[in-house]
């Protein structure tokens, strides 16, 4: 009777073993093993492609990584999300779904949630609750937002930096509380959208921006007042920018790149456009209609090492050393800048 009773017990604990392991019938399951004799496994659970009717969807305890993506989802509920699996999510795609409205804490379980994927939806309204997750990266890009609050993504206890891609939306405004906390978003992407001007991101922590394919015609001397951490900052594909003002990038001395390019309006770039710009390194300048920079580029431009002026066209900073030196008074090598076609004008 006892060899009956135990040999019950191990089948049943073989028996929960499997189920753990198991994958739902219509989804693709890989598990990844870590540690000393793969003692410690998470799994990669891809459900895409299946219809609206997989959710609510099982998926194994162990699971790090959910994809909803392609199912026509257009509505989803916090239970939904919190049960066996969820707990343990650092990734979930629900990208190339049907959801209109989508509010922040339906996620409120996903303690260990880093990156979410909600591009290609249809949402018009991003309701507050995102503020209690250790998210990464979020990923908003065309959806049809119109008006975003960056205090939505307010990361509580200043948890680490995270990117924000909100690139082809029809965004025409970005606003956050005066009263907030600074923002830790490190990376935001505001491509495609509607802005006529450069939004006040003033005091948040941004490391990356683009704003390429935005209306915007006038980059003005305010526009990036704060942004003093920012390293990339890109601004081409505009169709109507047509001027730089003096001395509004003066406050990126981090700027390391610059993307100007594909701005077929934008003609004339004068010396002051580049006061304090004294960490860049690259400078875009593909596409555009500039027939000549300021002669002081280089003076302007002290960490400067390349510049892509158009098709075909790259420039590079090299020493220019004398053939001989003298033993005495040894003369510094002269910057100068060299370009792989002749008739340049610098």
């Amino acid at each position: 009777m006892m060899a009956f009773l135990l040999e019950g017990s191990v089948a049943a604990l073989l028996l929960l073993f499997t189920t753990v392991k198991t994958c739902h019938l219509s989804c693709r399951c890989e598990e990844q093993s870590f540690g000393l004799f793969d003692s410690f496994s998470l799994t990669r659970v891809d459900c895409s492609g299946l219809g609206p009717n997989i959710i609510p969807v099982s998926i194994p305890v162990e699971t790090s990584s959910l994809d909803l993506s392609s199912n026509g989802i257009r509505s989803i509920e916090g239970a939904v999300l919190s049960g066996p699996g969820y707990t343990t999510l650092s990734s979930l795609n629900l990208s190339n779904n049907l959801i209109p409205v989508m509010n922040g804490s339906v996620f409120s379980k996903l303690r260990y949630l880093e990156t979410l994927d909600l591009s290609w939806n249809a949402i018009k309204i991003l309701v507050e609750g995102f503020s209690g997750l250790p998210l990464a990266e979020v990923d908003l890009s065309h959806n049809r937002i119109h008006e975003i609050n960056l205090n939505v993504f307010r990361v509580r206890d200043h948890g680490r930096p995270f990117s924000v891609d909100l690139s082809y939306n029809l965004l025409k405004s970005v606003t956050r509380s005066k009263l907030s906390q600074p923002l830790n978003i490190q990376s935001l992407n505001l491509a495609g959208n509607e802005l006529t001007s450069v939004p006040n991101l003033q005091d948040i922590s941004l490391r990356f921006l683009t704003l390429d394919d935005n209306p915007i015609s006038v980059i003005d001397e305010q526009s990036f007042v704060g942004l003093k951490y920012l390293i990339h900052l890109s601004l081409s594909l505009m169709p109507d920018l047509q001027t730089i003002k003096p001395q509004s990038l003066q406050d990126l001395q981090n700027l390391q790149v610059l993307d100007l390019s594909n701005n077929k309006r934008l003609k004339t770039l004068s010396a002051e456009v580049f006061h304090g710009l004294t960490s860049l390194q690259e400078l875009n300048l593909l596409n555009c209609w500039l027939t000549s920079l300021p002669a002081n580029i280089l003076q302007l431009l002290p960490s400067i090492k390349s510049i892509v002026l158009k098709e075909g066209v790259n420039c590079w900073r090299i020493q220019k050393q004398e053939r001989f030196h003298r033993l005495v008074r040894r003369k510094e090598a002269e910057a100068a800048l060299t370009c792989d076609v002749t008739g340049v004008i610098l």
